[in-house]
């Protein structure tokens, strides 16, 4: 695989011999979510290839090879198990566990306003996950309801750990001014300072509960900017409160409590918040716990909702991490605060807590400044003079650069997705390139837009999209349409694979036939070559061979009406004919079968009766002796007697009756008239 091919070439490609993509599962933009095969294991994984265009290439490669292997240690039932990593043409990968079912969105779009026992069952795993998360020293950076997966077995899982610090780390390697983290979620802290600690997660799960309980979010704006500056600047109000005016008077009122879980969480001042998701977890089982009970009030209950600590109450519900077991950067150490304007990061450096551009004593402004030593003079006026000048030089060169570094933040690193719809692909190119944006192309069908040309573009028209991003365009490969196939004389299963293998739908009429077996296709309703579209319905003609037939038992009647049966039902008959001395001739004496059901073609056994056996009477017998006559008639199976025309012994044979030369029947009775 090149660099240069596109998103759609990796469909088919098998990534280290190992892993074959089978389709693309989801497109953001840091990374492309694709459904493959675990061609060793024999299992199906997703794997999240990142995008191109996120800065240094080996930089961020090494990042996220570090971050991947962070996220691959954190062994949780609700977090989604990261498998393996890798790189592909210098692109960097992770293979993570495949989890069917929906997102936490696709609950929030159906159920929400949802009640608040529901709300806390399905967040209780979340905030699980994110707890043994923080306890490893692993911040999410990026809590949202896209994230948080629900199995098709009720299983909920969190996805994308260590995704975000990498991005994070590289985009201040580059400064780019990248901020992570969906801004409908953001911290506010991420907002003005770009740094995040387990509170900023804590925030993030906040403002899900809060979307979660009342249907929408507490920050909103028409730009991404506004939204932002809503979530620096300003409070929520209690879900409570947006409930008595959105939702219909019959629902129970919510809480106080857990209005106080959701506002101590979701708290502008990170201070106020809960130290991590531990101790957010603690309350949120207390609260569920509360509910389940039925409380209704429970003024001390909201008292330890707003603990940013675990208190002796609340270490019994759920016991803390023991501090000493805490990574060292997960430590959070007790700091005086400098003054009421400052505030204390997690490493324990102050920073400043007010203003669009916080920055700590650490600073350039405050490195500047001069210190005294306690044996040095005081400096002079002169002295002091200048070294407020360059103090205020230096402040104001700080300011200005923090504020150009929050205007390309917020603003100045974005562009807007251009027009590229109906432009052939060279132009398309041609265009994205004009507005500092690389562009990949796929192709789809469409009925209104010619070939060749774009149907549409992801990012769409008009939308922000970050300066020297990618556009995904989907260009026209025409209408889609598809050349019925010759399906006359194949099987049924033959007939409908080749239409399926078309998206084709087949209608099935089933009839007799004589000729061919059943299961082959007779007739097709759409001619061959026949070009359709997508979905087209094929009618069908099908054999079920033969139709049956009744037997009838023809047994004592004449071989002529079996035979005329037989031509009609095209039965085939085979008669053979036997003498029979009590069957008339051309009669049926037996037949095989005699009852029962065949199929036309098959064959029907008859004996047909040629009557008596007749025996000729032979000549030359006048003249002999009757009693030599009488014993060649009786040799060949005649009954005789004797008519005696003159009284006295057996004389010489007048006549034979019947005559001589005559066939008769076998056992018949001859007279032999003697003198």
């Amino acid at each position: 695989m090149t660099s240069e091919r596109s998103r759609d070439g990796l469909i088919g490609h098998v990534l280290d011999d190992r892993y074959e993509v089978v389709s693309k599962l989801a497109r953001g933009g840091m990374a492309t979510v694709y459904l493959a095969q675990d061609l060793r294991l024999s299992r199906t994984v997703a794997i999240k290839i990142m995008n191109d265009g996120l800065g240094d290439a080996d930089d961020f490669a090494r990042r996220f090879d570090a971050e991947a292997r962070a996220a691959a240690h954190l062994s949780h039932p609700n977090v989604v198990s990261v498998f393996d990593q890798g790189s592909d043409d210098g692109r960097p990968y992770i293979v993570m566990e495949y989890v069917q079912g929906c997102t936490l969105r696709n609950l929030i779009t159906r159920e929400a306003p949802m009640e608040p026992g529901r709300v806390l069952d399905l967040l209780e795993p979340v905030c699980s996950a994110l707890a043994a998360a923080h306890a490893a020293g692993i911040i999410h950076r990026d809590v949202k309801p896209e994230n948080v997966l629900i199995s098709d077995r009720g299983e909920v899982k969190v996805a994308d750990f260590g995704l975000a610090r990498a991005i994070t780390a590289q985009s201040h390697a580059a400064t780019t001014g990248l901020v992570i983290g969906t801004v409908s979620y953001i911290a506010p802290e991420l907002v003005t300072r770009g740094r995040a600690d387990a509170r900023s997660d804590v925030y993030s799960l906040g403002i899900v509960m809060y979307e979660m309980l009342t249907g929408r979010k507490p920050h909103t704006g028409d730009e991404p900017i506004q939204v932002a500056y809503s979530h620096v600047h300003h409070q929520i109000t209690a879900p409570s409160m947006e409930l008595s005016t959105t939702w219909r008077d019959s629902r129970d009122p919510l809480p106080a409590y857990v209005d106080a879980l959701v506002t101590t969480a979701a708290n502008r001042d990170r201070c106020n918040r809960p130290l991590d998701a531990g101790v957010l977890l603690a309350h949120l089982r207390q609260a569920r716990a509360a509910l389940g009970r039925g409380v209704t009030e429970d003024a001390h209950l909201v008292a330890r909702m707003r603990e940013t600590t675990l208190s002796e109450e609340t270490t019994a519900a759920v016991p803390p991490v023991p501090h000493a077991a805490m990574p060292a950067e997960r430590r959070f150490t007790p700091v005086t605060p400098v003054s009421p304007s400052f505030d204390v990061s997690a490493d324990g450096a102050p920073f400043y807590s007010t203003g669009p551009v916080p920055y700590s004593p650490q600073s350039p402004i405050t490195r500047s400044l001069p210190t005294l030593g306690p044996d040095d003079p005081p400096p002079s006026r002169h002295r002091v003079r200048w070294g407020r000048l360059v103090a205020l030089l230096v402040a104001l060169v700080v300011l200005a650069g923090g504020g150009w570094g929050s205007w390309y933040l917020l603003a100045g690193r974005w562009t807007t997705a251009p027009a590229l719809a109906t432009l052939t692909q060279v132009d398309a190119q041609a265009a994205a390139q004009a507005s500092d944006l690389g562009v990949v192309f796929e192709q789809e069908y469409s009925e209104d837009v010619p070939a060749g040309q774009v149907i549409r573009t992801e990012p769409a028209e008009g939308e922000r999209v970050l300066r020297e991003g990618v556009l995904t365009a989907y260009v026209s490969r025409g209408p889609e349409r598809y050349a019925v196939p010759e399906l006359v004389g194949r099987t049924r299963a033959e007939a409908e694979a080749a239409l399926a293998a078309l998206t084709l739908a087949p209608s099935v009429t089933e009839a007799h036939d004589d000729d061919a077996p059943a299961g082959q296709v007779l007739a097709q309703g759409t001619d061959a070559g026949t070009s359709v579209r997508r979905a087209t319905t094929v009618d069908l003609t099908v054999s079920l061979g033969p139709a049956p037939v009744e037997v009838t038992d023809f047994t004592g009647e004449a071989a002529s009406d079996a035979q005329a049966w037989a031509e009609e039902n095209a039965i085939t008959l085979n008669a053979t004919e036997e003498h029979s001395d009590t069957v008339a001739r051309g009669v049926v004496m037996s037949q095989e079968p005699a009852a029962g059901t065949l199929h036309r073609g098959d064959a029907v056994a008859m004996v047909v009766s040629k009557g008596p056996e007749l025996v000729t009477i032979p000549s030359g017998l006048r003249g002999r002796g009757a009693e030599a006559v009488a014993e060649q008639l009786q040799a060949l199976g005649f009954r005789t007697q004797y008519n005696r025309l003159v009284s006295g012994q057996l004389g010489l044979v007048l006549r034979i009756e019947p005559a001589e030369g005559t066939a008769v029947p076998k056992g018949s009775m001859i007279t032999i008239h003697v003198v």
